[in-house]
C-alpha cells in the first residue's frame, strides 16, 4: 500500500488519471490445504468482491480503487489444482486449444520472414 495514493481516509489507489491492471500467471498453482481452500485465490477473491484489504497494522479496512486483475492459467493438472468457482465467476474465460506443426510453422516463418526482411 505504501506505492498507492492515498485518497482519502480508508482508500487507497493509483493517481487520478492512472489505473493499475495486475496479471497474474499460473493463478491455478497455488495447492489446496486439506479442505478445498487456496488462500492465496481467497484473499484475490475477496479484494475482487469487497474492494478491500485489511491493513495489518491497526486491523482497519483499507478500500483499493482503479485496480484490475488479469490472470492466465493452464489446465489442472500435476500440480496445478482447480480454481472455484466464487472465485471464477470474475473472470471472461478464454480457451484455446493448443496449435499443431503446420499453424505454428506457418506464423513463426511470417514473423522470421518480416524480421529477415527488415534487418538486412
Amino acid at each position: 500500500m505504501s506505492r498507492l495514493d492515498r485518497r482519502r481516509k480508508g482508500v487507497y489507489g493509483l493517481p487520478m488519471d492512472k489505473i493499475a491492471t495486475f496479471f497474474i500467471d499460473d493463478l491455478n498453482m497455488p495447492a489446496q490445504e486439506v479442505y478445498g481452500a487456496q488462500p492465496p485465490i481467497e484473499l484475490l477473491r475477496m479484494v475482487m468482491d469487497h474492494g478491500y484489504v485489511y491493513d495489518l497494522k491497526d486491523m482497519t479496512k483499507a478500500s483499493l480503487i482503479n485496480l484490475y486483475i488479469c490472470a492466465a492459467m493452464g489446465p489442472p493438472a500435476g500440480a496445478r489444482s482447480d480454481v472455484t468457482p466464487r472465485f471464477m465467476r470474475h473472470f471472461h474465460a478464454i480457451s484455446m486449444v493448443p496449435f499443431n506443426d503446420v499453424t505454428l510453422t506457418r506464423i513463426f516463418s511470417a514473423l522470421m520472414h518480416t524480421y529477415l526482411r527488415v534487418s538486412l
